[in-house]
């Protein structure tokens, strides 16, 4: 019988898919916590000063204000902008997911889709259909600027992975950042010089009042025109706030942009009328670059609240000041 000493575990989650639907996390959760009462809300009765720690994704404004005891929030998923959005949040630690394996999708990812726009996969494809036997010339890795925007846990990572392969790799991000081996620039006002260099953008900012809309007509004209790609492109993983899509498409139709990758989008699930689905120069992916294992999550979850039950303090606390 499991024990029920232990301060409840109140789970209040959203919008998932199958393998991340809530009774399935319910089990997880039971699985790994199995000294303390789990509760999935709102199907299970709960009474709110037993609730000591809650996980979430997407909870609804105001649901965690109604536990009083609540001494820590586990948000699921690696954007908290939702989560932190809400004016009822308790004055209390929010944690953020920052596991190996989210961090190594997202790298496998990001190098996927700057290899595929480096090798001109999209051109070949169009080739096979076509049965044309035409190559075009192909750029050194050395001879392709990446820049990252944003340089955390993903961030960090992505660009030493790119690095290895040979490009040539920049980061950006709203304070100065160290990354051993990739020029780093911070702020807005080296933004432009960070964007001047650029042939392949990719974004994995966290969504914040200052971040919002900056993928816009200002920065994908200041992107280089002189790469070896023939056209700047965009990749971004991070937020779907973080991009203006009629910018993006306007900038794709006029030449601006040469091509985009998407994984996040301004309405999810992207509508079935928006543009982007037959635009030929975008490749897009139903938000799961780093669509980790919620396996691995709950333990990582479980584990903290271990760790702070002995006192030790919590790893990857969100900065509310800063939004993630």
């Amino acid at each position: 019988m499991r024990a029920m000493t232990k301060g409840t575990l109140a789970l209040l989650i959203t919008g998932m898919t199958e393998n991340w639907s809530p009774a399935r996390w319910r089990e997880r959760f039971i699985r790994v916590c199995s000294d303390r009462p789990v509760a999935l809300l709102p199907a299970d009765p709960v009474a709110p000063a037993a609730v000591r720690y809650a996980a979430v994704w997407k909870p609804q404004p105001g649901a965690l204000a109604a536990f009083p005891n609540l001494a820590a929030i586990f948000n699921l998923g690696a954007g908290v902008d939702a989560l932190i959005a809400d004016a009822s949040l308790p004055d209390v630690p929010v944690v953020r997911v920052a596991d190996a394996d989210l961090t190594g999708r997202m790298s496998e990812y990001v190098a996927m889709h700057v290899l595929m726009h480096h090798r001109r996969q999209r051109y070949l494809d169009r080739c096979q259909r076509e049965r044309a036997w035409a190559p075009q010339a192909q750029p050194a890795a050395s001879a392709v600027r990446v820049g990252i925007m944003g340089l955390g846990v993903l961030g960090a990572d992505a660009a030493q992975v790119l690095a290895r392969l040979g490009f040539k790799v920049a980061g950006w991000s709203r304070s100065r950042k160290a990354v051993p081996g990739i020029a780093a620039y911070a702020g807005d006002a080296e933004l432009a010089a960070f964007l001047e260099r650029t042939d392949i953008l990719v974004c994995l900012l966290p969504l914040t009042p200052a971040t919002k809309g900056i993928l816009n007509r200002r920065t994908f004209s200041q992107l280089a025109r002189d790469g070896a790609l023939g056209g700047p492109v965009v990749i971004n993983a991070g937020r779907g706030g973080l991009q203006v899509e009629a910018d993006l498409v306007a900038a794709l139709d006029d030449g601006t942009l040469a091509a985009a990758s998407l994984d996040v989008f301004e309405t999810e699930p992207l509508p079935a009328a928006s543009p982007l689905w037959s635009h030929p120069k975008v490749t897009i992916s139903p938000h799961n670059a780093a669509d980790t294992d919620p396996d691995a999550i709950s333990v990582y979850v479980a584990e903290e609240i271990a760790r702070h039950e002995r006192g030790e303090p919590l790893r990857n606390l969100v900065d509310r000041r800063l939004g993630y």
